[in-house]
């Protein structure tokens, strides 16, 4: 099957977030290809697996999300368009790099959606601890250094969720890789 040039068509964004998000997409291109330092890159999603994320949450009625790794906003803008025709829907997404938080409120400003977003900056594991949930989708996209999360720097990652009672997984092979893991219902 063909690729798509352009996966924000496929699913009927509007034409001006599209714009925006293939602006914050090149950004980000252009970024990690000059940064040498990591925890200055973008790294941001591929366009398909953001596209296939956006069709997951939308898909799965999904009205809870916490984003771990906010970056420039590139994926929290497509979570939260995901969320839009929503009512009752919360999206928390938490950063640690504070000149990232601010170019993710500045995007989100940008795409009308920062008002739809609890941006929050800080480490994962310490701020974690202060939310109020439940959450229904987590949406993991941190530092795969130390938490990993592509084939070959994900290996303990996908172990552990392997091991977990109760939940069933997959990784897709679009973009780098998303891993998916599902938790049954009791």
């Amino acid at each position: 099957m063909p690729r798509s040039p352009n996966p924000t068509h496929d699913i009927n964004l509007d034409p001006e977030l599209a714009e925006l998000l293939s602006e914050i997409e090149r950004f980000g291109k252009e970024n990690d290809r000059r940064e040498t330092d990591r925890k200055r890159k973008m790294l941001n999603l591929e366009p398909e697996t953001a596209a296939l994320l956006h069709i997951l949450v939308r898909a799965t009625d999904r009205r809870s999300i916490l984003e771990i790794g906010t970056s420039n906003g590139y994926s929290t803008i497509w979570l939260a368009d995901a969320l839009r025709s929503r009512t009752e829907c919360k999206l928390v997404s938490i950063e640690r790099s504070p000149m990232k938080l601010e170019m993710a409120r500045q995007n989100l400003l940008r795409a009308g959606l920062l008002g739809s977003v609890t941006l929050l900056e800080g480490e994962a594991s310490a701020t974690i601890r202060t939310l109020e949930g439940p959450f229904d989708c987590v949406f993991f996209d941190a530092d795969r250094i130390s938490a990993p999360s592509h084939p070959g720097e994900i290996a303990n990652y996908l172990s552990a969720v392997a091991g977990l009672v109760g939940f069933s997984s997959v990784t897709v092979p679009i973009g780098k890789g998303l891993n998916i893991a599902y938790r049954q219902s009791p």
